[in-house]
């Protein structure tokens, strides 16, 4: 099992910054890969970003590329997501999630995931 917990989250102006954590605990050796999605109220949960737990390529998706970033560090077994630009549309509850297997946009095949931190953006 792998545990994770957000934090990070708050309430932030358009155009601002704020930077989330996801901390893994348990069987971190059996992480394949890492993402974050978001959810707005009435929507369904959305891609964000992705990496490998290892390193190496990132993923985004469309509506916050070149906006978001997602690093990792290892030795803290943390995931980070550096959100600057913010905007209205980036509201949400934000959820960190670990894949065993693979390396997906689908949130349906992460196995585990945190209990997400909300993030509002005001304009």
């Amino acid at each position: 099992q792998v545990q994770l917990v957000e934090s990070g989250g708050g309430l932030v102006q358009a155009g601002g910054s704020l930077r989330l954590s996801c901390v893994a605990s348990g069987r971190t050796s059996s992480i394949h890969a890492v993402g974050w999605f978001r959810q707005a109220p009435g929507k369904e949960r959305e891609f964000v970003a992705r990496m490998r737990w290892s390193g190496g390529s990132t993923y985004y998706g469309d509506s916050v590329k070149g906006r978001f970033t997602i690093s990792r560090d290892n030795a803290q077994n943390a995931v980070y997501l550096q959100m600057n630009s913010l905007k209205p549309d980036d509201t949400g509850v934000y959820y960190c999630a670990a894949d065993p297997t693979g390396s997906t946009n689908v949130p349906a095949l992460y196995d585990y995931w945190g209990q997400g931190t909300q993030v509002t953006v005001s304009s």
